[in-house]
């Protein structure tokens, strides 16, 4: 859910900081007071569409803010930001968006700078923000399919998941068969490339850390100079005129004596007697090291030009050695394959007819499933929109498509989610034809065929918080009554923020809040008030009865509230 927002400079709001509870909150207002303001916020925070003009006037930026809390580790989110190497811990999500006054915008998630494509891609997992012509997932005719799957539950998602195991190997075969189906002029031009690429490598004769190997040795042989003197100087030191190891005989020597008079000294003796040979050793090896040590100024060349030639490969074939001997071996396999073409395109033309079939079986049980389902889905939004008093509505979920229309495998369009295409149709009244959810035009009706999906879906979408923008726009009476009740009933599944006109809307509330403007040094600003049970009895009142709160409208907007709490608590 939304727990906190924090908006800054954007529009006539200065300051405005939010705690937001569970449940269902309703924003109310006179019009004008920034209610639809504190909405634009909240969809520019997860990706809407920014504009200068959000920036209040004398400001550089605007800042908006949101935290929000994932209760269940399966969210989407989740695997969305994984996919986008964003960090979620301890359940929590912050995203942060700047609006510039030239329009630019800086966005972050949990810190992390992020493009407002990412953006909205993490802010459709958490927001779902539903207005009277903003109808988003279920006004789009792409999601209808995933959003029936999400109504099946692990029933299909099982099968689902099981074709596209079989579809993963399908996908990879008819590539394969696709690459080996080119002309063969272009098949000719890629055999003569990657034969002269492997004689190359081949001919190379490449070893495993060939190069490191060289570059130690060159190493060597550059500072060859250096590496003389040093060990001269050393042997010098030690067996030279200034006879460090004779030095260190004579007190071996003399430790000795003392040792023989004292035996606490013996220890000591020890030790250097132990440093004397020790130093005996070091001084023969570097004799011999001085004797070995020659200088070929030929192999330095030798070296250079085959770390020139390594380094020539690694530019064409990989930046490795290891990468290099990798590609040789692919390109060996492909050579091999194009060599004896025919022969692997009849071996995988068997697998793709095997794979077909496998695919087709899956296919049909995730189809008669998917038809199953919507059986149920279409009684469960009958009985919603019954509630809502449009029983006269009939909905369905046409399938446009499916693995029934194939009776034969082979040449199938199969894709990702299986062979069926799904669309939601309605009729809202008797006698007229089913048509596309999205082609439906009255503002009341479609408030309701909107509340019913959502009443249904918000179960299965797994999105945080939802946000109704005046959906209620177009209805009165009972009708409004039921909206509310509704509404209500999305915020048991979700966190609801609703703006309304509506007094049976208000009514609902888990929370209400005020949204009003106020004039400070001649600036106009918006301010938030949460209302307290008075409080919101009086502006149930004012929505009731307009500009005059009667007596008769408090009594009417108390019985409102209890006739809300009675729906809420029984």
């Amino acid at each position: 859910m939304l727990q906190e927002l924090s908006i800054k400079n954007f529009a006539i709001i200065d300051e405005l900081y939010l705690s937001i509870e569970k449940g269902l909150t309703v924003l109310t207002g006179e019009t004008g007071a920034g209610k639809s303001i504190i909405i634009d916020a909240v969809n520019l925070l997860v990706g809407g569409r920014g504009s200068s003009e959000f920036v209040r006037h004398g400001e550089k930026k605007a800042e908006i803010e949101g935290l929000f809390i994932l209760n269940d580790e399966s969210h989407p989110c989740y695997n969305r930001a994984n996919e986008f190497g964003i960090d979620i811990e301890e359940g929590m999500i912050i995203l942060h968006r700047d609006i510039s006054v030239s329009g630019k915008s800086v966005c972050r998630i949990n810190g992390k700078l992020v493009t407002i494509s990412i953006l909205r891609e993490i802010g459709s997992t958490l927001i779902d923000i539903h207005g009277q012509h903003e109808h988003q997932e279920l006004m789009n005719e792409t999601h209808h399919l995933r959003l029936l799957d999400q109504y099946g539950g692990k029933e299909i998602k099982t099968a689902l998941d099981n074709y596209r195991v079989i579809y993963k190997q399908y996908e990879q075969i008819v590539s394969k068969l696709k690459g080996l189906s080119e002309n063969e002029q272009q098949m000719a031009h890629r055999l003569d490339l990657i034969q002269f690429q492997l004689q190359e490598i081949q001919k190379a004769n490449l070893q495993i850390d060939e190069d490191t190997i060289l570059l130690e040795e060159k190493k060597k042989l550059m500072n060859f100079e250096r590496l003389f003197d040093s060990l001269k100087t050393s042997y010098g030191a030690l067996q030279g005129e200034q006879k460090g190891i004779d030095w260190i005989g004579l007190v071996m020597s003399q430790l000795e004596t003392a040792a023989e008079i004292e035996p606490d000294f013996k220890p000591l003796l020890e030790s250097v007697s132990n440093c004397f040979y020790i130093l005996e050793d070091a001084a023969s090896t570097i004799r011999n090291d001085l004797d070995s040590l020659e200088f070929n100024p030929e192999r330095l060349n030798e070296i250079e030009s085959r770390l020139n030639e390594i380094n020539q490969l690694k530019r064409k074939y990989g930046g490795t050695l290891e990468d290099i001997l990798e590609y040789s071996s692919k390109i060996e396999e492909e050579i091999e394959t194009i060599i004896n073409r025919e022969s692997h395109i009849d071996k995988l033309q068997i697998t793709l007819t095997q794979l077909e079939k496998d695919l087709y079986l899956e296919a049909k049980q995730l189809s008669d499933l998917r038809k199953k389902c919507s059986k149920k889905l279409i009684n469960a939004i009958h009985k919603e929109l019954k509630q809502m008093y449009m029983d006269k509505t009939v909905f369905e979920v046409k399938f446009l498509q499916s693995a029934e229309d194939y009776k034969n495998e082979g040449n199938l369009p199969f894709r990702k989610d299986g062979l069926d295409v799904v669309e939601f149709y309605i009729s809202t009244n008797p006698g007229e034809p089913l048509k596309p959810l999205n082609k439906v035009a009255s503002g009341g009706e479609l408030s309701r065929m909107m509340l019913a999906l959502k009443t249904i879906f918000s179960k299965h979408q797994g999105i945080t918080s939802i946000i109704f923008d005046e959906v209620d726009t177009g209805v009165s009476g009972r009708v409004a009554q039921a909206i509310g009740e509704k509404i209500y009933q999305v915020s048991e599944h979700s966190q609801v923020l609703c703006i309304s006109h509506l007094p049976q809307v208000a009514a609902m509330a888990d929370t209400h809040l005020f949204i009003m403007k106020e004039t400070i040094d001649g600036r106009t600003r918006t301010k938030v008030k949460t209302l307290e049970l008075e409080e919101k009895i009086n502006e149930v009142s004012r929505m009731i009865a307009g500009v005059e709160i009667t007596d008769k409208a408090i009594e009417h907007a108390q019985e409102l509230l209890q006739l809300a709490y009675a729906k809420k608590f029984t």
